[in-house]
């Protein structure tokens, strides 16, 4: 979900754009539809019914009434020509976040590109069978789906499917064992193009309603305090799992759990906020 917001006192601009690019339609019952493309587990997780017309569904946040739950959920980023710059020495990946969250034992929902997948795979599969956590899916070039979308590149219409089953196909290899049915996309934007595109994958497309302001910010402080004000019951945190574009976010992260967990927050995975 990068973007190029540099300063955190962006965030909230950064909230209101996501919010325009993704106007979201009216949140269908949750009911429990295999993703063939998705998983190939023995339980099927529960998803959305589609969206008017048949069109992906769209979830932003869980039920405010069903007691003080929270998911937090983090972006692997990584795009498909980034490559060079990891050989270089960048990193993609936050082996301190992820150890950070075991510690703390917090449930949390990655949100992978394929490509992250294909570039640290023992770290996939560590994540993709660790119970604390689950793998959804970011796409797997994090091209954009719509145009005009941060500056991102963006997908063709025709190859938008191909390139979400083409990360689910490199989770699988990577050994990430059951992928959830849940697609975010790059940058969070969608139209109705997109939603049409991926009806046939069976994806419950996920949104937000906490833009944490993480992406490329320096005050962990300030990231901290726009998380605490923005979290309600049934919230969807957006953070990112990138040391090279998010370095903040384990500092973020020992800060908020204490502090929500003192105001009796509990915290779930997205499923866990369909599913209720």
């Amino acid at each position: 979900m990068i973007t190029l917001v540099r300063r955190v006192t962006a965030a909230c601009v950064l909230g209101a754009a996501l919010t325009a690019c993704a106007a979201t339609p009216h949140q269908a019952p949750r009911v429990a539809r295999p993703a063939p493309s998705a998983t190939s587990g023995t339980s099927a997780p529960p998803t959305l019914a589609p969206g008017p017309g048949g069109l992906t569904p769209v979830f932003k946040h869980g039920s405010r009434d069903h007691g003080r739950t929270v998911a937090l959920t983090f972006d692997a980023d990584m795009t498909a020509d980034q490559g060079a710059r990891a050989a270089a020495g960048e990193h993609f990946d936050n082996p301190g976040l992820i150890a950070a969250l075991r510690a703390l034992k917090v449930p949390a929902t990655v949100f992978m590109t394929g490509r992250w997948a294909e570039e640290y795979p023992d770290q996939a599969r560590s994540l993709g069978r660790d119970p604390l956590f689950e793998v959804a899916n970011h796409s797997f070039s994090h091209y954009a789906f719509t145009d005009d979308c941060y500056g991102l590149p963006t997908v063709s219409g025709d190859r938008m499917r191909a390139d979400v089953e083409r990360a689910y196909a490199a989770f699988r290899k990577a050994g990430v064992p059951d992928a959830r049915p849940y697609f975010r996309f790059p940058g969070g934007c969608y139209d109705r193009r997109a939603l049409k595109a991926l009806t046939p994958v069976g994806v419950t497309a996920v949104q937000w309603d906490v833009v944490s302001g993480d992406a490329f910010a320096t005050d962990a402080q300030a990231v901290s305090r726009q998380v605490l004000e923005g979290v309600r019951p049934g919230s969807v945190v957006v953070m990112h799992c990138t040391r090279s574009a998010a370095p903040t976010t384990e500092r973020v992260v020992r800060t908020v759990v204490p502090e929500l967990r003192a105001r009796g927050f509990r915290f779930v995975k997205v499923s866990a906020l369909i599913g209720s």
